[in-house]
């Protein structure tokens, strides 16, 4: 779809090899904001196996990510193709993820793609989580079948735990130039191995791969920025916010008749909110996923889970709105406490215009990640002067200091961290409502607070490209 945007144009018409087959794609070149940027973008039909403006695909899990990952290592190779191609080879080659990491094994490995090898490669990681493993034969999504007549070294691309599977996010980390997280924190945690007794997310499997990189200076960690453009902060009226949360619904409703029932219930948790604003209103947005939520539905030491706490504590005089989807049992589970709680409501969903809202009207933004490589949530809410309460992980611990521009929080085991972190909202509202000039302060201070992608971006230039003098 992105091929059809107004203003693109066909730059270059590539064949390549993928799966045995000789395959073809268009690049064409896309304007964007600024003119001494160029956008490029691939065009197959392979490339949207499930239609357009599908990018991931939900397959059986038996086979996971076995679509995409047919997908990306198609992309990957007209990526090498396009490159190969060009009369001036780029000084630089950035990667990002699992998804095109399989252009660094084509590069070491493709004769085709032999003109790779004189660029400077820089890989970035922002989730180890996702690590696109696939087998390496056997399979119609696997390594075998996409690049049949390649020939290779196994122990470059296999995943350290499945010795039948290749790992992408391995194979790239073990041959790139460069490696960076986009925290310096998340850096320093992935050297570790996970270790969930103490509710810890480090390596996630390759922390031998990246203890090996840091070793010989390849790995780093560079805080991703956010971008601070002229904007009234000024709190939306209580009475537009609500309208205009209940109009999404009802939008969202017409999309997907399946969440329906779903979104109705949430429109009418909404209407029953009081007239006027209350005294306290706490904000979550984000995806909903085990990372992002398992310290929300995590069980104190009284049973009761960190969640049922920070409601009960906000009793009567507030309320808590969560704009979140994702995993459908972590939706329905959510979903299921709001039928219980007069003060919660799920928005299951995503919304620009909501998210704008929702950042300027909170008074306490909720982002408990059990592990964060960067997080952008936290950054926007600080933004718009609404503090935060964060576990001390990842670019979360690098952009939240507790009592200065929020409140953060840690522990030794899941248990302890729940615990602490129903404290920590508990510890805010207190301030909030005994302690104005503080809170007031805190709040100044989150909005004063920079996390510069110019910043970003010399440090970029200087420690990842210096060494090819870009």
């Amino acid at each position: 779809m992105l091929h059809r945007l107004p203003g693109a144009g066909l730059i270059a018409d590539i064949g390549f090899e993928f799966a045995g087959s000789a395959e073809r794609a268009g690049v064409f070149r896309i304007p964007g904001q600024d003119p001494r940027i160029e956008h490029l973008v691939v065009e197959n039909p392979l490339l949207s196996p499930q239609g357009p403006g599908i990018i991931y695909c939900d397959d059986d899990s038996n086979r996971p990510f076995a679509t995409d990952a047919s997908k990306f290592a198609l992309f990957s190779a007209a990526v090498a193709a396009y490159i190969c191609q060009l009369d001036e080879a780029p000084d630089i080659l950035h990667l990002h993820d699992w998804h095109v990491a399989l252009v660094l094994a084509l590069r070491q490995y493709d004769s085709s793609s032999a003109a790779l090898r004189n660029i400077h490669t820089v890989y970035t990681i922002h989730n180890l989580a996702l690590q696109g493993i696939r087998p390496l034969k056997d399979d119609e999504s696997s390594f075998k079948a996409w690049y049949p007549n390649l020939e290779y070294k196994e122990e470059d691309l296999l995943d350290p735990r499945y010795a039948d599977c290749i790992n992408p996010m391995a194979a790239a980390i073990r041959m790139a130039d460069k490696l960076n997280t986009v925290s310096p924190t998340y850096a320093r945690e992935v050297l570790e191995a996970n270790d969930p007794a103490r509710g810890f997310s480090g390596g996630e499997g390759l922390e031998n791969e990246l203890r090996d990189a840091f070793v010989h200076k390849r790995l780093t960690g560079i805080l991703n920025g956010c971008a601070y453009p002229k904007r009234d902060r000024r709190r939306p009226g209580w009475r537009r916010l609500i309208e205009t949360s209940i109009g999404e619904l009802a939008d969202w409703s017409k999309k997907s008749p399946t969440r329906s029932s779903m979104h109705a219930a949430a429109a009418d948790r909404l209407r029953g909110f009081a007239a006027k604003r209350p005294a306290n209103v706490l904000v979550s947005i984000g995806r909903l996923t085990p990372q992002k939520a398992s310290l929300f539905l995590q069980e104190t030491g009284t049973g009761m889970s960190a969640l049922d706490v920070i409601l009960d504590d906000l009793g009567d005089g507030g309320i808590f709105v969560m704009l979140a989807s994702g995993d459908k049992r972590l939706e329905h589970r959510i979903a299921y406490m709001t039928e219980h709680r007069h003060n919660f409501a799920l928005l299951c969903g995503y919304s620009d215009v909501l998210a704008e809202l929702l950042y300027k009207a909170g008074d306490l933004f909720l982002m408990p990640s059990s592990f964060e490589p960067c997080g952008i949530s936290q950054m926007l809410a600080m933004r718009d002067g609404q503090p935060c309460v964060v576990h001390a992980v990842g670019g979360l611990k690098d952009t939240v200091r507790d009592g200065e521009t929020g409140f953060v929080f840690s522990g030794r085991s899941p248990v302890e961290q729940a615990e602490r972190f129903a404290a920590a909202v508990r510890r805010a509202l207190l301030m909030k409502t005994n302690d104005t000039d503080r809170w007031l302060k805190i709040r100044t201070q989150a909005a004063a607070a920079r996390f510069s992608w110019n910043v970003a971006a010399e440090q970029y230039q200087r420690v990842l490209y210096g060494h090819a003098g870009g």
